[in-house]
């Protein structure tokens, strides 16, 4: 199997990468980055692209993908609407419709959030934006499944590039065998993320929204 992943560089993308790299069933994974991740392996090729709202210059180069992960992401904070969709639907539609204009039988599996408003219709900007993200995505015609993790552990070296996040996971992480235990439903880890990105791809889910316990369940 041929992957490719949109945002290996953070948390969740590590997690992501990490798992591809690890399984006897991927093939290849292409990472698309704007700076090089610094690693290598058999497995690892990269692409360094700028503007990721037009692939154009580099889609010859995404051909032969079986699936594509996409975690990439930027925290809310201090961002206006515009930019904060520019980034968050403008560029993961750019994919979505440029990996599907050369690989019709495609897996897309993107990173959204628990608390994502599916009506796009509430108060909350970040919920909205991915709420019409994750809508574009499952109206395209390919296997869409959108991951709404709540708390996510990160593991294996994994690091947040939002500095406040990173604070966060820095004081909370030796909660997190507690955080699991009382809200089981609304934890989970960047293992766990990786792994079931991978399910999908295997085994058809019916569910394409899927939840904390939805990810456990596949990541396992």
């Amino acid at each position: 199997m041929n992957v490719v992943i949109f945002g290996a560089s953070g948390m969740v993308g590590h997690g992501v990468l990490r798992a591809c790299l690890l399984d006897s069933e991927v093939t290849r994974v292409l990472v698309v980055n704007r700076r090089p991740l610094g690693i290598t392996h058999p497995k690892l090729h990269e692409i360094i692209h700028q503007d990721f709202a037009d692939l154009s210059p580099i889609s010859g180069q995404l051909t032969g993908v079986d699936a594509c992960f996409y975690p990439l992401g930027v925290s809310s904070a201090g961002l206006g609407e515009a930019e904060y969709t520019r980034i968050t639907y403008d560029f993961t539609l750019a994919a979505a419709r440029t990996l599907l204009a050369h690989n019709a039988r495609l897996t897309f599996a993107y990173v959204s959030g628990e608390g994502t408003d599916s009506t796009e219709q509430g108060r909350t900007m970040w919920a909205r934006v991915k709420g019409r993200t994750e809508n574009a995505l499952l109206a395209l015609p390919m296997n869409a499944y959108m991951f709404r993790p709540g708390y996510i552990r990160p593991l294996h070296g994994a690091v947040s590039r939002t500095t406040a996040y990173r604070f966060t996971y820095t004081l909370t992480g030796w909660l997190y065998p507690v955080l699991h235990r009382i809200a089981p439903k609304h934890t989970t880890t960047t293992e766990h993320i990786g792994r079931a990105m991978l399910a999908v791809t295997r085994q058809p889910v019916r569910n394409r929204i899927l939840f904390s316990p939805d990810i456990n369940r596949l990541g396992a």
